[in-house]
C-alpha cells in the first residue's frame, strides 16, 4: 500500500535501519538478506532525497534527517500495533495478548510474581517477557518494544502516562552473627565497614549510590559488586560486610537467610516506585485489564 508515494511496507525496515545504524544488523532483525535490506535502503533514500546512512571513519552514522526521523516513525508504528492490537471486549480467559515488562528483580519478587501467579489463574493463555532496566529502557518504551516500565520515578519518562505503585525505604542487612554492632549503625561505623554494592551493568552510577555520593564526601568501601538486588542478602551471609537495600525485599529475605536487619540512624533516601506505559495505549482493553491488575497488587502491599 502507498500513501503519498511511500509504500507503507517499508516503514517497519526504516525504523530497523533507525534503530540498528547497519544494513546487515537491520536485515537480520526483520530477517531479510542484506542485499534485500540494502534495496530497501535504496528506495528510502530515493523517496526522503536523503542518504539516512552515512560512513564516518569505520562507523555508519545517521543523517540529520534521518535522526530526526526517529521520534515520529517509532511514534506512527507504535500507534499502528495499539490500534490492530485493540478490542472493544477483552476476554482474559482466552486472550493469547503477549506483554514485556521492563522491572528489577527487586520488583518482580516484591510485586511482579504475584501478578503473574494471578494472571496463570485468570488468564492462563497470555504470555509475559521481563527485562532487566537499562539505560535503553524509556527508548524501548517511546518505540513500542516494551508494554510496562517499572522504574523509579526519578527515571520515569515525562511523556508517557503513568502512575504510583508503592514507596520504600532502605535498610541495613548484616549476617546473624556479625555482633559488631546492635540493631541501629551510625554513620562512621557504616562507613568503616565493607559493603556489597549493586551494580547495574550500565556507566551510570545505581540510585543509592548516585544519593549517597550527593549526600557524602566519604564513599562506602564496596568489596564485592552483584548485579541482582535478590544477591545482596546472600552474599552477607558469613562475612562482616553490610549490604544496604530495599526494606521490603530486605524482610522477605531475612525470613529465608541467616540475616538481620540493621536501621541506619543516618538518613537514607526514600523510593517511589511509578509504572509507565505508552500513552497510545491509555483505552486498549487489554492493556486497562493488565495495568489494573498491576495497580491493585501493588495496593495489596504491606506497608513499609
Amino acid at each position: 500500500m502507498r500513501y503519498n508515494r511511500l509504500d507503507l511496507n517499508l516503514l517497519v525496515a526504516l525504523k530497523a535501519l533507525l534503530q540498528e545504524k547497519n544494513v546487515t544488523r537491520a536485515g537480520e532483525s526483520l530477517h531479510m538478506t542484506q542485499s534485500a535490506m540494502s534495496g530497501v535502503l535504496g528506495r528510502l533514500r530515493e523517496f526522503f532525497d536523503d542518504p539516512l546512512l552515512v560512513q564516518v571513519g569505520r562507523r555508519t552514522e545517521l543523517t540529520q534527517l534521518a535522526e530526526s526521523l526517529i521520534e515520529p516513525i517509532n511514534d506512527v508504528i507504535v500507534r499502528i500495533d495499539a490500534a490492530l492490537a485493540s478490542r472493544p471486549m477483552f476476554d482474559p480467559a482466552h486472550t493469547r495478548r503477549h506483554f514485556s515488562f521492563v522491572a528489577s528483580d527487586y520488583v518482580q519478587s516484591i510485586l511482579l510474581f504475584d501478578v503473574l501467579a494471578e494472571l496463570h489463574r485468570e488468564a492462563p493463555g497470555l504470555t509475559v517477557e521481563l527485562r532487566q532496566p537499562s539505560v535503553n529502557s524509556a527508548a524501548e518504551l517511546e518505540a513500542g518494544e516494551v508494554d510496562f516500565v517499572i522504574n523509579h520515578e526519578l527515571f520515569a519518562s515525562p511523556h508517557h502516562s503513568s502512575e504510583v505503585l508503592f514507596e520504600d525505604t532502605y535498610t541495613i542487612v548484616a549476617a546473624r552473627e556479625n555482633d559488631s554492632f546492635g540493631d541501629e549503625i551510625s554513620l562512621d561505623d557504616y562507613l568503616d565497614s565493607g559493603h556489597i554494592g549493586f551494580q547495574n551493568g550500565s556507566r551510570s552510577l545505581p540510585m543509592f549510590e548516585m544519593w549517597f555520593a550527593h549526600q557524602h564526601k566519604r564513599a562506602r568501601r564496596v568489596e564485592v559488586a552483584a548485579h541482582t538486588f535478590n544477591l545482596l542478602p546472600h552474599m552477607v551471609v558469613g562475612t562482616q560486610r553490610l549490604a544496604t537495600m530495599h526494606t521490603r525485599l530486605a524482610y522477605r529475605c531475612a525470613d529465608s537467610l541467616p540475616v538481620r536487619l540493621v536501621k541506619p540512624t543516618f538518613e537514607t533516601p526514600r523510593l517511589v516506585e511509578v509504572l509507565q506505559w505508552h500513552s497510545s495505549r491509555d483505552s486498549d482493553a487489554a492493556t486497562v485489564w493488565l495495568r489494573d491488575r498491576i495497580i491493585a497488587a501493588a495496593k495489596r502491599l504491606p506497608p513499609v
